[in-house]
């Protein structure tokens, strides 16, 4: 195929196979990953199980109408997952919303949604490393959680370094270990409702409490419940590694959100059901420990112990997996555009992984990890900061590179889907931890000062579009 520049003015053709080379890049990555692959990678990293982890939270935050927060959460990442999809068909290239933005508004505007969305993604392995730690000490109480967090990291690296094909097949493995452990669960909670355990019934009240409902308390929850989705955008990092083109990223995308979404609704629907009655829980400790009380209520200690174990083995081993993976990907994009230190665009030419920068991501969550030890709600707050923000970069970028640079019609994808998006995330992020807000809003400021410092110097920020 013959490579001649494009106007900017029409669009660039969305099903070309390879398309690196429009952008200025070459194939250095393996593209080995179909669309099951990118399947599980996008469960394994979003957890089928993750509200095992964060469901007392979410129940106090919510009234106990966990169910709805889950069902607008599917409703509020619906909009975000369909501008993922369209500035993945554009732009087939790894780096996510980092490339999006740039090429979609401005490279400078791409520069500060890279930076933003590293908060998310230098800090989610670190987030899943003592999340796992936390629930493997309640298992092994004799064992630091330090320890932990060094082991689980160590193993990580060493799958990823191997290659993407492996990496690939792990989530494999445990994405059937996760779905098994769950069907367990809602099978023995199915049970033990129709039961009456603990008082339990069938009710619409986790999905509706009409005595405690109100609009901004759904969105006060969504705020901490948007952690259960955030992963979903990381299927786009994989771009330079897919065969079959640049649709396939976009369904990839939706698909997981969509089977993801309804796993969270019905596993927190039953699980809500066994707390009847209530509203909020006593404590802090009994937030922590809410869902696996349920799975005692419903099955016994032995399930307890079986969702807890399974819990450490989805966050701190297959999770942070596939965070380190995407993480690496997008210091890779970053610095192979030259706005990140160039050594991080060094691809290991016989595994094609780019492999200082994963050392780097393992180096981070352990310097991160250790000091930060069982301070979950801290570290869980600043990674849905960040993302939130990366997402309303996104949604600007949609309209603006189709309504203005390319001057299509398409109203409806690209200006209602992401303005309803942006309206959504935004009210989520003001809604967000004042804490995290706080130290989000230092992060934006050091990456501002860096683009000045940038500019000051003559070192533009540039991007191809095509």
């Amino acid at each position: 195929m013959s490579e001649q520049p494009l106007d900017e003015s029409s669009p660039a053709p969305r099903n070309s196979g390879d398309t690196l080379s429009r952008f200025g890049y070459e194939q250095q990555l393996s593209r080995s990953l179909r669309l099951r692959d990118l399947l599980v990678y996008g469960l394994i990293y979003i957890v089928p199980i993750a509200p095992f982890v964060i469901f007392g939270v979410v129940f106090d935050a919510s009234k106990g109408m966990v169910a709805l927060t889950y069902l607008a959460g599917l409703v509020a990442m619906t909009f975000t997952a369909l501008s993922y999809r369209e500035m993945s068909r554009e732009f087939p290239i790894a780096g996510s919303v980092y490339s999006y933005a740039g090429r979609g508004l401005a490279p400078e505007v791409g520069f500060i949604s890279g930076w933003m969305v590293l908060l998310d993604y230098l800090l989610a392995p670190t987030l899943l490393y003592v999340t796992g730690a936390v629930a493997i000490q309640s298992v092994l109480p004799s064992v630091p959680q330090h320890v932990w967090i060094v082991v689980f990291v160590a193993f990580n690296t060493a799958v990823n370094l191997m290659g993407v094909v492996i990496t690939a097949a792990m989530n494999k493995m445990f994405l059937v270990v996760e779905l098994t452990v769950l069907v367990i669960f809602m099978v023995f909670a199915v049970i033990a409702v129709a039961q009456g355990k603990n008082g339990a019934h069938w009710s619409l009240n986790p999905i509706y409490n009409p005595s405690v409902f109100s609009l901004g308390l759904i969105f006060s929850a969504l705020s901490v419940a948007a952690l259960s989705f955030i992963g979903f955008d990381a299927v786009s990092t994989l771009a330079e590694e897919v065969k079959g083109g640049p649709r396939i990223v976009g369904r990839a995308t939706l698909l997981c959100l969509l089977i993801v979404a309804v796993l969270f609704i019905a596993q927190t629907y039953l699980a809500a059901l066994l707390l009847p009655g209530q509203t909020s829980l006593p404590n802090e400790a009994a937030e922590n420990t809410a869902f696996y009380d349920v799975a005692e209520i419903a099955g016994g200690m032995w399930l307890r112990n079986l969702t807890a174990v399974t819990t450490v083995l989805a966050t701190a081993v297959a999770t942070s997996l596939v965070a380190q993976t995407a993480t690496s990907r997008l210091l890779f994009a970053m610095a192979r555009d030259g706005h990140l230190p160039r050594f991080l665009a060094h691809v290991n030419p016989k595994r094609r992984v780019p492999e200082r920068a994963l050392v780097l991501v393992a180096a981070i969550s352990l310097s991160l990890g250790l000091p930060l030890a069982g301070q979950v709600d801290l570290v869980a707050s600043l990674v849905n900061f960040g993302a939130l923000f990366s997402f309303l970069m996104l949604h600007l970028s949609v309209a603006f590179h189709f309504l203005v640079r390319r001057r299509e019609d398409t109203y409806g994808m690209h200006l209602v889907v992401p303005f309803f998006g942006f309206v959504i995330n935004g009210y989520v992020l003001y809604s967000a931890n004042r804490h995290a807000q706080i130290v989000g809003s230092c992060w934006l400021a050091v990456g501002l000062a860096v683009l000045v410092v940038r500019r000051a110097k003559g070192r533009s920020i540039t991007l191809s579009h095509d």
